[in-house]
Formats: C-alpha cells, sequence, structure tokens
C-alpha cells in the first residue's frame, strides 16, 4: 500500500482512457487491471504532479489516497496506477503545498516538477515554490510562499519554510527567504522597516 495524490474534477470523477469513472468516499475503489498508459486508477507520489493532469484548481479537487493492489508505474514523473484506491483526505492548496515540500524533502535527488523553480520565483497560480542555496518568493495577498534550503553542498535538504502573503507580516510584492524576512531580489537580507 502506498500513499499517494490524486486530482479530480470537483464531483470527484476522472477520465482515464477515454472512461469516466465516479470514485466515492469512504470505500476501496476497484478496478481489475492497472497500466499506467491504459487503465486502472491513476495517482502520483508528488502531489505537484497533479497538477500536470488537473491544472485548474477552481475546476478540481486533490486528495490524499492510499493505493494498493497491483500498482503499475511509466517512469514519466511520479504517477502510478493501481487496482484499488481509497480517497483518504482532500488537501487545501496549504496543505498541498506542505505534502510537496515533504515529497522534496524525502527524494532531493529525485527531478523536480516543473513547478519548482531554482533559487526565485514569483507566486503564479496562487503559489510559488523555490528550491536552492538561499531562495526567495514573493506573492500577492492570498499567495502561499513555499520555500526548500539545500545543504551548501549537496543537494539534500537542510530546511523547509512556508508563509502566507498576509500582507502584514508577509507583504505583497517584496521578496522573502526561507526565514520568512525580508530579503533583496540577490537573497540578501534587508533592514526592517522603521
Amino acid at each position: 500500500m502506498l500513499m499517494a495524490y490524486k486530482g479530480f474534477s470537483r464531483d470527484l470523477s476522472c477520465t482515464s482512457g477515454g472512461n469516466r469513472f465516479q470514485y466515492r468516499k469512504g470505500i476501496w475503489n476497484e478496478e481489475p487491471e492497472a497500466n499506467t498508459g491504459k487503465n486502472g486508477f491513476h495517482c502520483a507520489e508528488d502531489p505537484l504532479d497533479c497538477l500536470n493532469y488537473y491544472p485548474d484548481r477552481e475546476k478540481a479537487v486533490y486528495y490524499l489516497v492510499l493505493a494498493d493492489g497491483d500498482v503499475n508505474e511509466d517512469g514519466y514523473d511520479s504517477k502510478i496506477s493501481c487496482t484499488r484506491m481509497k480517497l483518504v483526505k482532500e488537501l487545501g492548496l496549504k496543505d498541498f503545498l506542505m505534502h510537496a515540500l515533504r515529497y522534496l524533502y524525502l527524494h532531493p535527488y529525485r527531478k523536480p516538477n516543473r513547478r519548482v523553480k531554482r533559487e526565485s520565483a514569483a507566486a503564479a497560480d496562487g503559489f510559488a515554490i523555490v528550491r536552492g542555496k538561499a531562495p526567495i518568493a514573493k506573492g500577492k495577498k492570498g499567495d502561499i510562499l513555499a520555500f526548500v534550503k539545500e545543504e551548501p553542498d549537496r543537494r539534500d535538504i537542510e530546511e523547509l519554510g512556508l508563509y502566507e502573503v498576509d500582507g502584514i507580516e508577509i507583504k505583497e510584492d517584496r521578496w522573502y527567504d526561507i526565514s520568512g524576512r525580508e530579503a533583496d531580489a540577490c537573497g540578501k537580507e534587508t533592514a526592517p522597516e522603521a
């Protein structure tokens, strides 16, 4: 049994191989076969890979799921297919990004999803995930800024950070570092306002 992530249409339905399946909460949803390219229940080990298939957060929901039974993967991204799936918990954006940070921490040498930017990023679609030696990010009010700081001489993860641009502690359109301190565009900490 694997912990994984799945995107759905808001009604918890999904189309795969031209067939539409209506998932149900609280039970094991079951399929006879699992082949990532053809059939089975598709999900991903990296939560961010769900956005490759369900990018519009206004029309989709994202769940933590359990994948069981026959499990198949294709090596394209972290997508897998399984014959049994149980929906565990719906993830709002902040929880979804915390799970994405956990995945990056546990798998520092895997190729990251294209939404993970190097060293600096401005939020798009409600969030920014930035990874590097001195990561910095900025956004608009309500955006989530997620940080992954690597060790100085390796890709192993040293620290994680997650902040919401609230307009008070974390202000709009200003660069912040992993500690939630304001930084300039080069990542250097700036003096606080008087």
